[in-house]
């Protein structure tokens, strides 16, 4: 009877700690201490207002790991440890997305993995540093720039501006609805343009791009014409004093031209034709003027003097009266540009222009030694004078 008496405390007791047991390996297994798993580290921007320890790590909404510690850094970020099942990391791309996410604004947070457009081959591994990518804004974020916002208001100067537009919307409440009311009937009637708009905007982007470039440029000729309206303010006397000469030198030209303008009138006349033969024949004073130019370039002479290049050639016919008498109707303008004018290489013969100038020294097409000739005898001998000397008994003595 003894022992039995001893039995059912001992069976309660075994009960109990089975229970226990039980319970405690089950509270185990729910917080996964003998799960295996691999440490990976977030770096994010902030942790989040509701970032515990043993929050939920998720991808495609199935729980993958948990977070095992949150740790501050200097600079602001957060580094968040997590232990991600060993079994998963095969079904995880080593360049995932990491978001810290929560299902409401004022719910816990959770560390959302989120697959990447183009997953890399490579897979997750053991001790990898991934970038957090978005936190998700919470409601202490909001309220901490909203109290930011408000610090930097004056209360008094806010309940005058408030008063203000109080007193500015007293009694105007049906000019306001008939505004509205106007301002939804042209949103209206402007609907059926917005495509037009649309376009136009896409247009317009070509041309705001240049002004967007030439904006430098527009900005230098701003500032270029503040220093110019700057110098006519600073010199506005100057200025003044040469307005006020420059009305008596008027006042003297048109005395002077107006005295004039018959005389005027006449010499313009005259010129014209002296003008219009300038204007027939500027590439000829053009090449002129340019060969001085070329000139003017040698070097001086050893010597003062002038240095000629002289040499004997084929005698040509002689002078004969009256064809070869000077003439003036050669026609078709200067030969500038034709005959390599106005800088001419050496030894060079410009080609032989034929015109209507009355002496053509070319006409028997005979050049030679020719005997008798007059310019042989007038430079030995001098002029002689008496009737013709040569068998034709034609022309001048020779």
């Amino acid at each position: 009877m003894t022992n039995r008496g001893y039995v059912r405390p001992l069976a309660g007791l075994a009960t109990v700690v089975a229970l226990v047991a039980i319970v405690a390996l089950a509270v185990t297994l729910f917080r996964g201490t003998y799960a295996d798993t691999v440490p990976v580290t977030v770096i994010s921007e902030r942790a989040g207002l509701v970032m515990n320890p043993d929050a939920k790590v998720k991808m495609r909404g199935v729980q993958i790991g948990k977070v095992s510690s949150i740790e501050s850094k200097p600079d602001g970020t957060a580094a968040i440890h997590l232990a991600v099942d060993r079994s998963q990391l095969h079904l995880i791309p080593s360049n995932v997305d990491v978001d810290i996410a929560s299902s409401t604004v004022f719910g816990a947070k959770f560390v959302q993995f989120q697959p990447p457009p183009d997953p890399s081959p490579q897979r997750m591994h053991e001790g990898q540093v991934i970038q957090s990518q978005h936190v998700m804004v919470e409601i202490n974020t909001v309220f901490q720039q909203l109290v930011q916002v408000l610090d930097k208001i004056d209360p008094t100067k806010l309940n005058q501006t408030l008063g203000a537009i109080a007193t500015a919307f007293n009694g105007r409440g049906e000019k306001i609805g008939q505004t509205l009311t106007d301002f939804n009937a042209f949103l209206a009637k402007i609907e059926p343009s917005l495509p037009n708009l649309s376009h136009d905007i896409e247009a317009a982007v070509p041309t705001l791009s240049a002004y967007a470039d030439a904006a430098p440029d527009l900005i230098t000729t701003v500032q270029s014409s503040t220093q110019l309206s700057r110098s006519i303010v600073d010199e506005q006397q100057n200025l003044d004093a040469f307005l006020v000469s420059s009305i008596g030198l008027a006042d003297i030209g048109n005395d002077v031209l107006g005295s004039n303008r018959q005389a005027l009138t006449d010499v313009t006349h005259l010129l014209v034709p002296t003008t219009d033969l300038l204007n027939r024949y500027h590439d000829a004073l053009g090449c002129s003027i340019a060969g001085l130019a070329y000139l003017g370039k040698w070097p001086p002479l050893a010597l003062p003097g002038v240095v000629v290049s002289a040499g004997l050639t084929l005698g040509v016919e002689r002078y004969r009266y009256p064809q070869d008498l000077p003439k003036v109707a050669a026609k078709g303008g200067p030969y500038c540009k034709e005959l390599g004018l106005p800088a001419l290489p050496p030894e060079y013969r410009p080609p032989f222009v034929v015109a209507d100038v009355g002496s053509n020294p070319n006409k028997y097409g005979n050049q030679g030694i020719l005997l008798n000739s007059e310019g042989l005898k007038n430079w030995l001998f001098g002029p002689i004078d008496g009737p013709p000397r040569n068998t034709a008994q034609i022309g001048m003595p020779g």
